[in-house]
């Protein structure tokens, strides 16, 4: 016995592709999901701009000290008034004439600010404020971001 199947449209080829309703609809879930990832991003590029300051700021701070250090030992000679601090930062680049002939290097370059996107950063000296924003011209003892900028533990980027 046979059993005849019988289709509806037969002859007819299937219809292939989405609906408009459809195509709506993965297009609002796809935004949805897009806008929710967003914020995300911005927050990973904040973070890592925050911890490119932090190495920035750590680095400088450090070739300071050594500097200091350096000059306390006697290595090379310094000006009376400057504490033995660097006169500026572009010192610590270029380097100092030790005893013997050497030259002795602090830093590679002055770092470029990731938060400004400059190579200018703000400088302290032994008789500036703490909190001053106006560097007197003395030896740098000290760096900060001219940032205006907030992080995202809440404090302002220039007091780190």
């Amino acid at each position: 016995m046979r059993v005849r199947i019988y289709q509806r449209g037969r002859g007819r080829k299937p219809e292939v592709g989405f609906t408009l309703l459809e195509l709506i609809i993965a297009t609002t879930i796809l935004s949805i999901l897009t806008l929710m990832a967003l914020p995300l991003a911005r927050l990973t590029i904040q973070r890592e701009k925050e911890k490119e300051l932090r190495r920035a700021l750590w680095e400088m701070r450090d070739a300071i000290d050594k500097y200091k250090d350096a000059a306390d030992r006697g290595a090379f000679q310094i000006k009376a008034d400057s504490g033995g601090y660097p006169p500026d930062l572009e010192t610590l680049v270029k380097g100092v004439e030790a005893q013997g002939g050497k030259k002795l290097r602090f830093l590679r370059s002055v770092h470029i600010d990731p938060m400004t996107k400059s190579k200018e950063w703000g400088l302290r000296s032994m008789r500036d404020d703490p909190d001053s924003d106006s560097w007197g011209g003395q030896s740098v003892f000290d760096v900060y971001t001219k940032s205006e900028g907030t992080g995202l533990d809440g404090t302002k980027y220039k007091d780190w």
